[in-house]
């Protein structure tokens, strides 16, 4: 049987959206990609939870949990619908042992709901941060890799010239997650937790071809090992 990875996705004026890298990427990497809907209906996603083996979480608006300060005006709050459904995706496979890659807004959210906190504006709170955000000037930037970190030895780099699309940033990691990158500036870029089975990053993979394959290689490598339940 192969993996089945979970995707949630976006949501704005009542509709779903998912940019097609993702399911590529996941197919690519041997996986099957399975569109998440957004819901509150816990006979939704009780019954849709025994169908995925992993999940990815891709970029969205703003991250709300856990603020360090306002969001600005040219960030979008998170519709409160999307805010709940991803939640429950999270714990539930979270709990249940099942990797999680989280992606930009996903990362976010993956160490939020950790405990971790989150710039609501990198630029206006990170003392010295560039401009990390495309629609305000952003391009590309490298970030450096922790010495130990898993992320490392997966993409098999020291660095990497990452794209970067995001407004928000973490500020403090969340229990049991490390920071496994980040920007010239000290940005955080990437993190991973200790069981080896929820990683995240900031910046998009999906969009960088086989450079970064090897991340949606892992996430299906590790669904395919034996799950453990995680309090």
């Amino acid at each position: 049987m192969p993996v089945r990875v979970g995707i949630t996705t976006s949501f704005e004026d009542g509709e779903q959206h998912l940019d097609r890298r993702y399911v590529t990427a996941i197919e690519e990497a041997g996986g099957v990609p399975v569109l998440l809907p957004t819901t509150d209906a816990e006979v939704t996603i009780e019954a849709l939870l025994d169908q995925i083996d992993a999940l990815v979480v891709p970029g969205g608006p703003a991250v709300t949990e856990g603020l360090t300060g306002p969001l600005p005006d040219d960030l979008a709050p998170l519709d409160g619908l999307r805010a709940g459904s991803d939640r429950q995706w999270i714990e539930r496979c979270w709990h249940a042992g099942r990797p999680i890659l989280g992606i930009c807004y996903g990362m976010q959210r993956l160490n939020a709901l950790a405990g971790g906190t989150i710039y609501g504006d990198v630029e206006a709170e990170h003392e010295g941060a560039r401009t990390h955000s495309q629609k305000r000037g952003g391009t590309t930037h490298s970030i450096q890799f922790a010495d130990a970190s898993r992320l490392r030895q997966i993409l098999d780099a020291e660095t990497l010239t990452v794209n970067t699309r995001h407004l928000q940033a973490i500020a403090e990691t969340g229990d049991g997650f490390t920071v496994a990158a980040r920007a010239p500036d000290g940005v955080i870029e990437a993190i991973e937790h200790d069981s080896g089975r929820f990683f995240g990053v900031q910046f998009h993979p999906e969009r960088m071809g086989s450079v970064t394959q090897p991340l949606f290689r892992t996430l299906v490598k590790r669904a395919q090992s034996p799950a453990t339940a995680t309090a």
